[in-house]
């Protein structure tokens, strides 16, 4: 039997052999094998655990070797793994029958206490999906780990709370149990509320769509956004509620199918931010960094390649409120992931590929005071500074942007409607996109807007004479496309209609001559 561990680095990481040999010599504990400080310290605490939990230390000179060799190992991880190394060599080294059985090979992860309980540690969901490609079916976790492992279909996974369970779970195969993940949404455990076969996470308070008053095109802009999976920009005066608006999105996102569930979770794993969910993540992310994030916080990076705010925001939403006061290069940085649907990070010779298929959700103000473009109130900016504040956004990233929202100030306008009523439509819409291309609208592949987004010739007439017009670029024209579909499918209709694409059109166009 080998046992191996993990080495988080970036989205893949990689299997650690952990290799234990006991030979003639002064008593001492060698480590070898690239290890950062937190994994050294683990001789100290694998030896108290091991005294502790009533095992007898070798006496002999113990060699522990972690490989391959030039990958650096780090984290608290390797403690479980490196002492059971040590109490199977010993029990091999007394008991030659051992030696002659043969067993599967195991991961092992765990940090250690010093009285030997065994603590939760990060990145286990992304070290069970790893052994499992590469063959291994066995895995010992600590216990608060053990759902989050099983989530992994066809591991067999025993969850320890200390080193002496763990060490018996070794000779006992009966211990391990595997659970099979669910293929469908419709299973009867998962707590949602299902509209039209989709489901969706239960509306929680906060997120009724009933307490926004007067923003009808901004509500008309989300249920796309959901629908389809379109970036939205939303510009208006401070205090219009666009931002109270936004963040009640979370309620119109379909929960996660498993396959697009499994990236999501093992993300969260790498990053530390399970928190202790019982199985895999469903609900859609919705992340909102603050303005002062940095490229690495945002991208990702730091020598362990952690997951930035684009790759947490992975099948979900990167909302970024009051986003011209974000750094430029912060911005300009979205740009590629929004076109790849992925990163990729390089550190000190080494690259990882995160994925980060998100939707962009911007929230801003038409200028530095708010008031540029106002009915009823006095822009107090330059010309210049209107200009300066616009040009952080640059053309590229806003021609991504399909949605484009200006909101007024609406007083006396108490038109809204229910979460609810709002999820009928999207959830016919998300159905017939999983149906017929299997992702949503906003992903459409060129080829495929050809064969999904036919026109008429009165819809074709009215692109081009919309194009003429406001000098839209061929991505541009792609998204009023999508945008139309979206519509069509929000409506149940088959083809797009000319109702379909003027909306869209008017959706693209928005603030475009004003700013």
């Amino acid at each position: 039997m080998q046992i191996y561990s993990f080495s988080p680095f970036g989205y893949e990481g990689s299997l650690v052999t952990v290799e234990v040999d006991l030979r003639r010599g002064i008593p001492a504990v060698d480590l070898v094998g690239l290890a950062d400080g937190a994994v050294k310290e683990a001789r100290e605490r694998m030896q108290a655990a091991i005294r502790n939990s009533g095992f007898d230390f070798p006496q002999e000179r113990v060699l522990i070797s972690l490989s391959p060799a030039d990958l650096r190992k780090e984290g608290a991880g390797f403690d479980l793994p490196i002492a059971l190394g040590v109490l199977y060599a010993g029990k091999q080294l007394s008991d030659e029958e051992s030696i002659s059985v043969e067993k599967d090979d195991i991961l092992v992860m765990g940090e250690l206490e010093l009285g030997g309980r065994v603590r939760p540690v990060r990145g286990v969901h992304a070290a069970v999906a790893t052994a499992m490609a590469a063959g291994i079916r066995r895995c010992i976790v600590p216990g608060g780990n053990a759902e989050e492992a099983r989530e992994i279909a066809g591991m067999k996974v025993f969850g320890a709370n200390n080193l002496e369970e763990a060490f018996e779970a070794l000779e006992n195969e009966e211990v391990f149990k595997e659970k099979s993940v669910p293929k469908d949404e419709s299973i009867e455990d998962l707590d949602c509320d299902f509209v039209e076969g989709v489901a969706f996470s239960k509306i929680a308070s906060g997120y009724e769509f009933n307490e926004v008053k007067g923003q009808s095109k901004l509500v008309r802009g989300l249920q796309f956004a959901a629908a389809g999976g379109h970036n939205l920009l939303a510009v208006g005066a401070p205090g219009c509620g666009k931002t109270m608006a936004i963040q009640k999105l979370p309620a119109l996102m379909p929960l996660l199918t498993v396959e697009e569930a499994q990236p999501v979770t093992r993300i969260l794993s790498i990053a530390g931010l399970l928190n202790g969910k019982k199985s895999i993540v469903r609900e859609a992310p919705f992340r909102m960094p603050h303005q002062t994030a940095s490229i690495e916080g945002i991208c990702g990076g730091g020598t362990n390649c952690r997951p930035g705010e684009i790759s947490l925001s992975h099948n979900g939403v990167l909302f970024l409120d009051e986003a011209a006061e974000f750094r430029t290069s912060v911005l300009q940085m979205l740009r590629v992931p929004l076109e790849t649907g992925r990163i990729t990070l390089c550190r000190a010779g080494r690259s990882t590929v995160y994925p980060a298929d998100f939707q962009l959700i911007m929230a801003a103000n038409p200028c530095p005071c708010g008031n540029y473009g106002s009915k009823t109130k006095l822009c107090l900016c330059s010309a210049r500074s209107v200009e300066l504040y616009w040009k952080k956004f640059s053309a590229p990233l806003l021609d991504r942007v399909d949605l484009r929202v200006r909101i007024e100030n609406e007083s006396g306008s108490n038109d809204s409607v229910s979460t609810e009523e709002l999820r009928i439509p999207i959830a016919k819409a998300v159905k017939i996109q999983r149906m017929r291309q299997g992702k949503k609208n906003s992903r459409l592949l060129p080829d495929e807007i050809v064969k999904f987004c036919k026109l008429d010739k009165e819809c074709q007439s009215i692109l081009n004479d919309a194009s003429l017009r406001f000098g839209f670029s061929p991505r541009a024209v792609s998204s009023c496309l999508k945008l139309a579909r979206t519509g069509a499918d929000l409506a149940q209709s088959k083809d797009i209609r000319a109702q379909d694409l003027v909306e869209a059109i008017d959706f693209r166009k928005e603030f475009i001559e004003e700013v």
